[in-house]
């Protein structure tokens, strides 16, 4: 009988041991997701705070296009606000998925307005216009390794949750699998076009 109880004591210690390996390691997965998506809130950020800049620059050009710079505005809006939404929920992969839509919405405009920008050479040859336009082809550049990383991230994330025997530690804890940032519009995945 006290060989019996020692056995039983064993296995549940095991368990104990694997379930507390398998509930850290989730948690540091979640961590390294979450923190790549803040990652992704610095470029989306430093994106946003260019469009203005960029406008106001073009504005002085582009009088009869105040259409294409209201979409690019309008577009930044609502990218902000799907941004805002998403780092308040990380976790929610119908936030990720607004705000894929709202970038790729935002990276069209903008690539309407880059490809007006080369119709106007006094423009194109404007000095902040082109430094406006290097530091933005930039942080599409930085945006797109940020997002590879955060996806990158989810994949191992939501891997290690649906695997056995994590998948028993991730439905009993309340683990929840996160969305990938995936821009919908295949035509905005492209960078806007830069070229002074």
């Amino acid at each position: 009988m006290a060989r019996l109880l020692g056995f039983l004591l064993i296995v549940v210690a095991l368990l104990l041991v694997g379930f507390f390996l398998i509930y850290n390691r989730l948690v540091t997965l979640r961590n390294r997701y979450r923190n790549a998506h803040a990652q992704i809130d610095v470029q989306l950020l430093r994106r946003h705070d260019l469009v203005p800049n960029l406008v106001e620059t073009a504005r002085a050009y582009l009088q009869h296009e105040r259409a294409t710079l209201e979409a690019v505005i309008a577009a930044r809006g609502a990218a902000v606000d799907a941004g805002q939404k998403a780092a308040a929920q990380p976790d929610s992969a119908a936030a990720m998925a607004a705000l894929g839509q709202a970038e790729a919405a935002l990276g069209g405009a903008l690539g309407r307005l880059m490809a007006v920008v080369e119709q106007y050479p006094d423009l194109k040859a404007d000095a902040t216009m082109a430094r406006l336009s290097e530091e933005l082809a930039s942080t599409e550049n930085r945006l797109a390794f940020a997002r590879q990383a955060y996806n990158d991230a989810v994949m191992t994330y939501n891997t290690a949750l649906e695997v056995f025997p994590n998948v028993l530690v991730a439905g009993s804890m309340g683990f929840r699998a996160a969305g990938f940032f995936e821009l919908d519009d295949t035509a905005v995945r492209a960078l806007p076009q830069v070229s002074f």
